[in-house]
């Protein structure tokens, strides 16, 4: 774990108990967005994926 999640966590740790939840279900929210793009990206042939603005702006890396 890196140190700045774990100072992440640290902060997270003096919320009360609901306002962790909800910062936990933001990122859970997040991690799984996440992961349904990759999965979509994975599935896309690359001449879709270049009408994309993302790809467009210059806001997508290869991985």
């Amino acid at each position: 774990m890196t140190r700045l999640i774990e100072q992440a966590f640290a902060k997270i740790a003096e919320l009360p108990d609901d306002e962790q939840d909800a910062v936990a279900a933001l990122i859970l929210a997040e991690l799984a967005a996440e992961e349904r793009w990759d999965t979509a990206f994975r599935a896309s042939p690359d001449h879709i994926l270049r009408k994309r603005p993302e790809y467009r702006c210059g806001a997508t890396q290869p991985r």
